[in-house]
């Protein structure tokens, strides 16, 4: 049994570079990924983060169909707490009716930046009417199902355009609770190695899908590819994250031990906990990281790989799509 390969891209800023730059480059990229054969491109969705220019993935999503021809487009993801479920259906319906076939549904469940920011997007929010994660994941799937004419009717209540074929639905997360929310909505499942790579975390979470009746599971997982082992090795990687738990409050992942501080500060906690997390990371040339991605694929039996490439120089990621490429095309023949 094979496994297919994926990309994500956060469209990193290469040092004095334009965020004009970033993003074409992220264009590129998916080019190159659709050319190269692999199964969907995926852009994040950060905010006040002044290194990443991805801040919103429908449009950016939008530009990306347009470049492209079969490759799937999706997000990776979309921070559903900061927006209304309805408004979020109707742009992926919108996307997926312009692409039919190719346009695939991420959600995440962090706030993908500081409190800050998350104040930012929610001030027109009544913090006592927001419905939970889970209730608005609910309403998600029933938006981007396909239509029921007699229950739009009754309800009337439906996120057109409707679509011919409905955008595909991923949940994005790193726990056991997360992966049982999706396997009983009968969304695919994303563990986030690439900020928890906790083997038995790992485990734990994709049984616990599997158990709840889920059907297709990704691995996200950072990979530093270069032509040889010895230049993947020299390549200078942040491979630390930081967990946030405060009192009453939403757990988070950061990239530092400076952020998780700064996070703690805008919230205003006295109380919390500041957890280290080791990420996912393979290091190597292509037939190393083809060999690693294989006994992961044994040892947890995921049907896609979707890579995160950890190194903003533009040159790298380039040249990491061509390298990740030769694996596919190992796995392939």
């Amino acid at each position: 049994m094979t496994f297919g390969l994926s990309f994500l891209d956060k469209s990193p800023i290469d040092g004095d570079e334009s965020a004009a730059s970033a993003l074409q480059r992220t264009v590129a990229l998916a080019k190159s990924a659709e050319s190269h054969g692999f199964k969907r491109f995926w852009v994040a969705e950060h905010h006040n983060a002044p290194k990443l220019a991805s801040s919103s993935p429908e449009v950016l999503i939008g530009f990306l169909l347009a470049q492209t021809k079969r490759i799937s487009i999706g997000s990776g993801g979309v921070m559903l707490q900061h927006y209304s479920a309805y408004k979020v259906a109707e742009n992926f319906n919108m996307l997926a009716s312009l692409a039919p076939g190719r346009v695939d549904l991420g959600i995440g469940k962090a706030p993908g930046g500081m409190p800050l920011s998350t104040r930012a997007l929610q001030s027109a929010y009544d913090p006592s009417a927001k419905p939970s994660f889970e209730v608005q994941l609910a309403d998600l799937d029933r938006l981007t199902h396909p239509l029921d004419a007699a229950a739009a009717e009754e309800d009337r209540l439906a996120a057109y355009p409707v679509p011919s074929t409905p955008p595909n639905r991923f949940l994005l997360g790193a726990s056991p609770e997360s992966a049982r929310l999706a396997a009983g909505l009968g969304w695919s499942f994303v563990y986030a190695g690439h900020i928890n790579g906790d083997e038995r975390a790992v485990a734990q979470t994709l049984a616990a899908y599997r158990e709840a009746g889920g059907t297709y599971a990704v691995l996200a997982a950072a990979v530093v590819v270069a032509d040889t082992d010895q230049a993947a090795a020299a390549l200078n990687v942040e491979g630390r994250r930081f967990r946030v738990e405060i009192a009453g409050g939403q757990g988070v992942n950061v990239g530092s031990h400076q952020q998780a501080l700064e996070y703690i500060r805008q919230t205003g906690a006295s109380s919390y906990r500041i957890e280290e997390r080791s990420p996912l990371i393979i290091r190597g040339s292509a037939s190393t990281v083809q060999a690693q991605l294989q006994g992961l694929h044994r040892l947890h039996g995921v049907e896609e790989f979707i890579i995160d490439v950890p190194v903003a120089d533009g040159a790298h990621r380039l040249k990491a799509i061509e390298h990740l490429a030769t694996v596919g095309r190992s796995l392939a023949a």
